[in-house]
């Protein structure tokens, strides 16, 4: 089933955790995880991955190079580019206000 009601992120967009958003490996709970003031999100293995990546330098284009480099075997971009628009869909990123990769 695909939801065409998530707009995804242009590739140029450099992405950031939300403010109040944590990304951090949880050792109780053997997996990444994204705290927040009022809860946690408990994140599979490729969402950790995906998140590993969004520091409010790469973009969306340098996040999907890095995982395919680290998965050469994998076309990856638009599970990539989905999950990113799902992530920003549930607030948990936003484009960033770093432009030191345009500079």
């Amino acid at each position: 089933m695909t939801n065409s009601t998530i707009e995804r992120f242009p590739d140029s967009t450099l992405l950031a955790l939300a403010p109040g958003y944590r990304f951090q490996w949880e050792e109780a709970q053997n997996c990444h995880v994204l705290m927040y003031p009022e809860g946690m999100v408990s994140l599979n293995d490729s969402s950790g991955e995906i998140l590993k990546h969004v520091d409010g330098a790469n973009s969306v284009a340098d996040i999907i190079s890095h995982l395919e480099r680290q998965f050469p075997d994998a076309d990856l971009g638009d599970d990539v580019r989905d999950f990113l628009a799902e992530a920003g869909n549930n607030g948990w990123v936003k484009p960033s206000t770093d432009d030191k990769a345009n500079s």
